[in-house]
């Protein structure tokens, strides 16, 4: 099939074949109903597609893992230092906001009807929010304030983020797939290496470390849906209005009814709460490990961070690009998992910079190869392409709720022994985020049935 960068319309008029669904087996018990939504066209991806969809990818997360990683923690060890679980406070309280929105912005998204499209309006309006949200998180006078900041600064950028992965799902086709989702993955990851280099370069002023990422990743966001329109959505087809129940319903699926949809959720959802046990407390971790003050650790975060692109770039790439040749998904999110327990333990028991470098290049990779084959499983395996911002709504519960979960345990297991003042214990938080890693990737690998 040719290459196609022409803009294409989100709407398939009625008179069309029916929407695609997941190469999953059904019975005639489990066969979906009527759809009521009519999913837009696959078409091949161009270059020059991809190449600003990867580029709307890495200024969302520019913006959103900035502040996550690094710059958040700086703030409130300025606002109360010495205590560092209120950054785990703050950032899972905000994750949890957004796990409680997400569906409802994904079905509202779904059934869109615009002149710009579906997704177009939650890229501009999250990128808009996003931004005047960290302005507010850099001027916080206390960690409450902050933490109401960073609230709608997560929602802002959480959702300009699921509306470029909606645009994924209603576009690019299943022999694409692999390589999109890790090119994109690549974009991700080379992003806050970037921006916390961008951070440090202005550090001096509060203000500019949290805005200019922000500003940075509003405008690579917005020049996607500006140079490669989404089309018009007005005739867009949908025979049920939104209901109560809908709306209830848009939060969770039958996983009798779509068990390799439940099986890829379930196994993300462990392989996520591992990964973020392991990254949530990481400013501290390196502080602790290299004995350094907080403020001067961006530096070095930068230089593991810009030696661990590589290995991301190698994996996510390697693994998506491999994935769609050889046809295999699976094989790859298990390789993803289980060099991340070895990156995991080594990290765990690293007490100098060669030692945590070598653990976080090992975590990277894996992180890469399991995100990037993973989602493209979760393409393959949706309930229903035409609702796709509700069914990944669903999906980004399994990497929302442990981004929640994971920093409000965190503080319990580093904690764990350790008297008032003393050193946090890190050692036992890494090797828990390493087993469960495994058992996520091991549940992909052995229980979804219709992707090899």
């Amino acid at each position: 099939m040719p290459h196609d960068d022409r803009d294409v319309s989100v709407v398939v008029p009625s008179s069309t074949a029916p929407p695609q669904r997941p190469a999953q087996a059904q019975t005639p018990d489990t066969a979906p109903a009527t759809p009521e939504i009519e999913a837009p066209p696959l078409r091949t991806v161009g270059k020059g597609y991809l190449l600003w969809l990867m580029i709307a990818s890495f200024g969302g997360s520019l913006a959103l893992m900035v502040p996550l990683s690094y710059s958040l923690a700086v703030r409130i060890d300025d606002l109360v230092p010495g205590h560092e679980e209120r950054l785990g406070y703050v950032t899972g309280s905000a994750q949890a906001v957004y796990l409680v929105l997400s569906p409802l912005i994904g079905l509202w998204s779904d059934r869109t009807r615009s002149r710009l499209g579906r997704r177009t309006p939650f890229m501009i309006g999250g990128a808009l929010v996003g931004t005047a949200a960290l302005a507010g998180v850099a001027l916080a006078p206390s960690v409450l304030l902050l933490g109401l900041a960073w609230v709608v600064g997560m929602v802002g950028w959480s959702t300009a983020g699921q509306a470029i992965q909606n645009v994924q799902a209603d576009r690019v086709p299943e022999e694409q797939r692999g390589r999109v989702s890790a090119l994109t993955g690549v974009m991700t990851q080379i992003a806050p290496v970037i921006g916390i280099g961008l951070a440090y370069a202005v550090a001096s002023s509060t203000f500019l470390v949290f805005l200019v990422p922000g500003v940075i990743g509003a405008a690579l966001v917005l020049l996607f849906p500006v140079l490669k329109p989404e089309g018009d959505s007005r005739g867009l087809v949908h025979t049920n209005g939104v209901t109560l129940r809908g709306m209830a319903a848009s939060y969770g699926f039958n996983p009798r009814r779509y068990p390799d949809f439940g099986w890829n959720w379930l196994g993300r959802f462990i392989f996520f709460m591992g990964l973020y046990f392991n990254t949530a407390f990481g400013t501290f971790f390196y502080a602790q490990r290299l004995d350094l003050p907080v403020k001067e650790v961006a530096g070095i975060v930068a230089v593991i961070g810009t030696i661990g692109v590589v290995a991301a770039a190698g994996g996510a790439i390697g693994g998506g690009f491999l994935s769609d040749k050889l046809g295999r998904r699976k094989l790859f999110t298990l390789i993803g998992s289980t060099v991340f327990v070895a990156g995991a333990v080594t990290e765990a028991f690293a007490h100098s910079l060669p030692q945590l470098v070598v653990g976080a290049v090992l975590m990277q990779f894996a992180i890469a190869v399991f995100s990037a084959v993973d989602q493209a499983i979760v393409f393959a395996v949706l309930p229903d392409r035409a609702e796709a911002g509700r069914y990944l709504a669903v999906v980004g519960f399994a990497q929302k709720i442990p981004s929640a979960v994971a920093p409000l345990i965190a503080p319990l297991v580093i904690t764990l022994g350790v008297s008032a003042g003393g050193e946090k214990n890190y050692t036992p938080l890494y090797l828990l985020g390493a087993v469960l890693a495994l058992f996520g990737g091991l549940i992909v690998k052995f229980r979804i049935k219709s992707v090899r």
